[in-house]
C-alpha cells in the first residue's frame, strides 16, 4: 500500500527533526557550497529564497553570501488568510525579518515589494523530495502557488537534506516541480545526477 502524503511528510520530517544542530549546520553548509557552485545560480542577479526555520536546510548564510555579492535577494512575506507568498527585498536579514506567519522569520511589510517576473531563481524548502523534480511542501501549497501563478520564469531549486529524498512523491495536479534538487551529497536536475 502507498504511504499517504500526510503520512510520508510526517515520517521524513520527524527523521529531519533528528539532527543534531552540529550535523545540519555541516550539511546545510555542504549543500550551500553546491548551490553556489551551479552556474545558473551563481548567475542570477535575483534570488528569492526562503528563510530556514526549525530544521530546514539553513539559508542564512546563503542569503548573507549573495547579498555581499550585490545580488538582489527578496524573502515571502506569508499572506495566510489568501494562502499566498508576496516577495520582499532585503538588504540586512538581522535588521530586516521579524518573526512571522507560524513564527517563520518574515520580511519587514516596511521594505520594498518586489515584481516577481524580476526573479530568476526561487529557492524553496520542502518536506519531501524525489529525483523527478517532484516536492512535497508542508501542506499549505504556498510555494506552489507562488511559483505556478508569481514567478513562472524562474529557475526552481530545492533544497533537501538526503534523508528527505525518497523515490517517488506522491503528486497532485497543483504540485509544481523543480528544476534542481541539492542535497549535501548531490546536485540532480530532474533525475539527471550531475557529477
Amino acid at each position: 500500500m502507498r504511504e499517504t502524503r500526510t503520512a510520508l511528510r510526517a515520517r521524513i520530517m520527524a527523521a529531519r527533526d533528528s539532527l543534531s544542530p552540529e550535523e545540519r549546520q555541516r550539511k546545510s553548509l555542504a549543500i550551500t557550497e553546491r548551490l553556489l557552485a551551479l552556474p545558473e545560480f551563481a548567475g542570477a542577479r535575483h534570488v528569492f529564497a526562503y528563510v530556514s526555520f526549525r530544521s530546514e536546510v539553513e539559508t542564512l548564510n546563503l542569503i548573507a553570501y549573495c547579498l555581499a555579492k550585490g545580488v538582489t535577494v527578496s524573502v515571502p512575506l506569508t499572506l495566510s488568510a489568501e494562502r499566498r507568498l508576496l516577495p520582499y527585498a532585503i538588504t540586512d536579514p538581522g535588521r530586516d525579518l521579524v518573526p512571522g506567519y507560524c513564527s517563520i522569520p518574515e520580511p519587514l511589510q516596511t521594505l520594498p515589494l518586489v515584481d516577481p517576473g524580476a526573479i530568476e531563481v526561487v529557492v524553496t524548502p520542502g518536506s519531501v523530495f524525489d529525483a523527478q523534480g517532484g516536492r512535497l511542501g508542508y501542506g499549505g501549497g504556498y510555494y506552489d502557488r507562488f511559483l505556478h501563478t508569481a514567478a513562472p520564469q524562474a529557475l526552481r531549486i530545492g533544497l533537501a537534506f538526503d534523508l528527505q529524498v525518497v523515490e517517488a512523491v506522491p503528486l497532485e495536479s497543483h504540485d509544481e516541480q523543480l528544476d534542481y534538487l541539492i542535497t549535501e551529497t548531490r546536485t540532480i536536475r530532474f533525475g539527471r545526477v550531475i557529477q
